[in-house]
């Protein structure tokens, strides 16, 4: 069991970012201190000291949690406003609710399902919804909600509404898990939660439609996938995880397909696990992985 697992009850984790200065790290630790609370892991890290940004990842355990969150987050708010920081806490106690978006292939949501089942992400899946309704009788077995919610030529916006309707207001996150269509921008902001999606490519190599039949015909010699926060620029949202394998000029069309299933499914699980670990934070068009 790892340091942060223990007590996890009354652990949180506190993300903050910020342009780099002196004392961050000791104003941030004094108030932990000052409010009684034990300091687990802290990682941090800066683009420059000079005038560059700052990124910190710190977990903390602190007796009776729950009757002291508000108490923590609002004495944080005046040191957040004197160092300029961007800030959130969260409760590891606290389980995310998620949604899973997905089309006709099954393997990442079936990957998914899997290790939520086994306890290997901290998660409760809330729904899942799929533009084709060959996948309800797997998700059904196992209790969670499926909504069948097809996306005709012409009707797309109508789409994204009906599953606004059901997602807003209730999702911590939202998972693309090979849902084969684009959404909008009006779309991922008004969900209310960041949307990560798996691209069957090593990004930015082979963005968009089709990866696998433009790597056969580039003859790659390396397979990989990517996820990535998903932004109105197709394929191209801040990268969190990705991974490769090898491969050679033997391999078909079919052949690279099956490969890459495999890396899509270890990849979207470690990009899931360190957004529910609270291991990433945005810089623009980067992240930093903590």
């Amino acid at each position: 069991m790892s340091s942060e697992a223990y007590g996890a009850a009354h652990s949180g984790r506190l993300l903050v970012s910020c342009p780099d200065r002196r004392g961050i790290v000791a104003a941030v630790s004094r108030f932990l201190f000052e409010l009684g609370a034990n300091i687990v892991t802290s990682d941090q890290y800066s683009s420059d000291p000079e005038g560059g940004a700052f990124f910190m990842r710190m977990t903390f355990q602190i007796e009776a949690a729950d009757e002291r969150r508000e108490e923590l987050e609002a004495g944080f708010r005046a040191v957040a406003e004197q160092m300029q920081m961007q800030w959130r806490v969260w409760w590891a106690s606290d389980v995310r609710k998620v949604a899973i978006m997905v089309s006709r292939e099954d393997h990442c949501l079936s990957d998914l399902l899997w290790r939520v089942r086994r306890g290997d992400l901290a998660m409760e899946v809330v729904a899942v919804i799929s533009n084709h309704d060959a996948l309800r009788e797997e998700v059904e077995r196992l209790g969670i909600a499926y909504h069948h919610v097809p996306v005709p030529k012409d009707g797309k916006q109508a789409a994204e509404q009906r599953v606004l309707d059901l997602l807003t207001g209730r999702i911590d996150l939202l998972v693309l898990a090979r849902y084969m269509q684009i959404l909008s921008g009006d779309f991922l902001t008004r969900i209310g939660a960041p949307a990560i999606n798996i691209h069957h490519s090593f990004l930015p190599a082979f963005a968009g439609a089709d990866p696998y039949r433009r790597a056969h015909e580039r003859g790659v010699k390396l397979i990989g996938a990517t996820a990535h926060y998903a932004t109105e620029e197709l394929d191209a949202g801040p990268i969190i995880e990705q991974d490769v394998l090898r491969v050679n000029h033997r391999y078909t069309r079919a052949d690279l397909a099956r490969v890459g299933r495999d890396v899509e499914r270890l990849v979207l699980a470690r990009a899931v696990r360190s957004h529910l670990d609270d291991r990433v934070l945005v810089d623009g068009a980067r992240t930093v992985v903590f």
